[in-house]
């Protein structure tokens, strides 16, 4: 009886999926769009739940317990295309200047969550300074433990950058390969019926949100 082999992940499987010039990357990176719009806003759900488990911090109004789960959450969506078009093609670059795959990971991933820390400071010092009762607008993280500033918060930061982490390593070149997979124009089929089911819960859900009076 032969015995099954195993493959071992190599350099050459995660590199390659950044070809911004082929009808194949961007078909990936709309898919992606469509994917986690719909997917961010369940994993926005998770993570409230958590983080309100932990440190309470949602407040019981909040749109996630309310919004239908085919909502979509546009943020997760751009987030996904933005790292797809930022984070790939650095990760891709660390993978070729590493000795390991392992090293190149951590790397990605450290760079992520300082990047993100940055981000969420910088933008906090510009547009979310306390007035003069000490009140933060928009939000105020000087409460909790391991922020920055009263603005970052290291925890969030991390999240961003395990999710990161895990989108440009393994869900967007899922994606890409399960495209692949299929002859091209299966995969042209796959890409619309992905666009049409994301189309199809936009129209639901803003004509549930018009008929309840929430969008004029």
């Amino acid at each position: 009886m032969k015995q099954l082999k195993l493959h071992k992940l190599t350099k050459d499987d995660e590199i390659g999926y950044f070809k911004p010039r082929t009808w194949e990357f961007w078909r990936s990176l709309i898919a992606s769009f469509c994917i986690f719009c719909i997917v961010g806003h369940w994993l926005e759900g998770l993570y409230c739940v958590i983080m309100n488990s932990l440190f309470g911090i949602v407040e019981p109004d909040y749109a996630i317990w309310i919004d239908p789960w085919y909502h979509p959450y546009w943020v997760y969506g751009i987030g996904a295309v933005l790292m797809t078009l930022f984070i790939e093609p650095f990760k891709e670059r660390i993978i070729v200047h590493r000795k390991t795959l392992w090293g190149a990971l951590l790397e990605t991933f450290v760079v992520v969550v300082v990047l993100s820390m940055l981000m969420e400071l910088i933008i906090g010092l510009l547009v979310n300074q306390p007035d003069e009762f000490g009140e933060y607008p928009y939000w105020d993280n000087s409460q909790l433990p391991f922020n920055v500033l009263g603005q970052a918060w290291l925890v969030n930061d991390v999240f961003i950058g395990l999710m990161a982490l895990i989108y440009v390593w393994f869900l967007y070149p899922l994606i890409c390969e399960g495209f692949r997979a299929l002859k091209p124009r299966t995969a042209n089929i796959a890409f619309g019926i992905v666009v049409g089911v994301f189309a199809l819960c936009c129209i639901a859900s803003y004509t549930q949100l018009i008929l309840c009076g929430v969008l004029g």
